[in-house]
């Protein structure tokens, strides 16, 4: 049922989406650019223990999932943990998931945008990275519903491509399963700094619980919609880091520049590592649109309660989005996927979305029974986790995260003195 705009184009959002909407949203995320990037720094982390990377990385986004569908089910409105944490511990750390999740995924929006540009035409990376970032601010701006209609084709896109590099590297002469077992030299430290970085890769199921508001029957619909998405994404993941180790190995993995074109090439099918890298460029093109919706929707939130202009929280009297959200982020990604060179906005970004998900757990931890709170062990573990692999990340992306959070609580204390 459509909401009634209030004055100045305010008001409710449209619930569009039933649960293989969500869930495909959810996949498109996930299932994305993270997979095609994060593997070679996460082995240059862990090496052969790049497998035990990936489980940690995927009990700590259950633990998330987990109490982020609990939490969606009880407050279904745009804005995810920003409003868990507003609402179950107080105004301060809504805020701070809030400014966490938009400063990080806004970089990482570029990073993605210059991950399409770099696959599509290296020699003018910039110039399709833009390119790329306003086609799909427009596609948003034109509904939520168009924009779940391309994620559905993208999804089917990658995961073809994704399936075609596993089967080709596990059939092959060159996949040896003795490089699955971890050799000497891994350290724990390694472990969870390739945790940490594949973390980045697992975030997507956020932008289910963002899109609280736009989903029919939420109760149902989000608890569903997050486990389900998770685990086939990592069973996807899983069957790629195995194919990827068996073929290139952990010092192999750790050298190669484009990993997954390289295991097609090893296994004997050069042809195939053009395809791959077009898989990889609609994979980035995929994880930028849900990232671009994701962030724009918690830019509505935080508008709604003036943490940020007020006039972001506008809502298209025809479409139902946030278009003056839409346009605002798609503007930042496209000046910053035009003038830098984010490589490291990998580890940044996990900084950021780590910090989230810990405050996500402990507002789970406040709900009652009757608010079908999950069992304590969970939350418990969850937050533990964010913060264990938030640390473990190299230095420079933690001195960088830290510092934007501490830049946006001090934001936040100017504002609450001046009003």
């Amino acid at each position: 049922m459509t909401g009634t705009p209030s004055r100045g184009g305010q008001g409710p959002l449209e619930r569009r989406l039933g649960l293989p909407d969500a869930v495909v949203i959810g996949l498109g995320s996930m299932i994305g650019a993270g997979i095609f990037a994060a593997l070679a720094p996460a082995a240059r982390a862990a090496g052969s223990g790049l497998l035990l990377g990936l489980a940690l990385a995927a009990v700590v986004a259950y633990c998330n999932a987990t109490s982020s569908a609990r939490l969606a089910a009880r407050h279904p409105a745009s804005g995810g943990t920003y409003v868990y944490g507003r609402e179950r511990l107080g105004d301060f750390w809504g805020y701070l998931a809030g400014w966490a999740f938009v400063t990080g995924k806004t970089a990482s929006c570029a990073a993605m945008a210059l991950t399409v540009g770099s696959y599509v035409w290296p020699e003018r990376a910039h110039l399709v990275a833009v390119a790329a970032v306003v086609a799909l601010t427009a596609v948003n701006y034109a509904g939520i519903h168009k924009s779940a209609w391309l994620t559905r084709v993208i999804v089917g896109v990658v995961v073809a491509v994704l399936a075609a590099v596993v089967v080709t590297g596990l059939t092959s002469g060159a996949a040896d399963p003795g490089q699955l077992y971890m050799a000497a030299g891994v350290t724990a430290g390694g472990v969870l700094q390739a945790a940490g970085l594949l973390f980045f890769a697992f975030a997507g199921y956020a932008r289910i619980a963002t899109l609280g508001e736009e989903v029919r029957d939420p109760a149902r619909t989000i608890p569903r919609a997050i486990p389900i998405a998770l685990g086939l994404t990592l069973v996807v993941y899983a069957a790629v880091a195995v194919s990827a180790l068996a073929v290139l190995g952990g010092t192999g993995l750790t050298d190669a520049v484009a990993p997954l074109a390289a295991v097609v090439r090893e296994a004997g099918h050069p042809g195939l590592a053009q395809v791959v890298r077009a898989g990889a460029a609609v994979a980035a093109t995929g994880s930028l649109l849900a990232l671009i919706l994701g962030v724009s929707r918690t830019t509505l939130a935080m508008a709604r309660d003036r943490h940020l202009p007020h006039v972001l929280a506008a809502v298209h009297p025809r479409f139902r989005v946030p278009h003056h959200a839409e346009v605002a982020v798609g503007a930042v990604v496209a000046v910053l996927a035009a003038t830098a060179d984010l490589r490291g906005a990998i580890g940044f970004s996990s900084f950021g979305v780590l910090v989230y998900y810990a405050v996500a757990n402990a507002a789970a931890w406040t709900l009652g029974p009757e608010e079908g709170r999950p069992p304590r062990v969970v939350p418990a573990l969850g937050l533990a986790g964010c913060l264990v692999l938030a640390f473990a990340l190299p230095l420079s992306s933690v001195l960088s995260g830290a510092a934007v959070l501490a830049a946006g609580a001090v934001v936040y204390a100017v504002r609450r003195a001046l009003a």
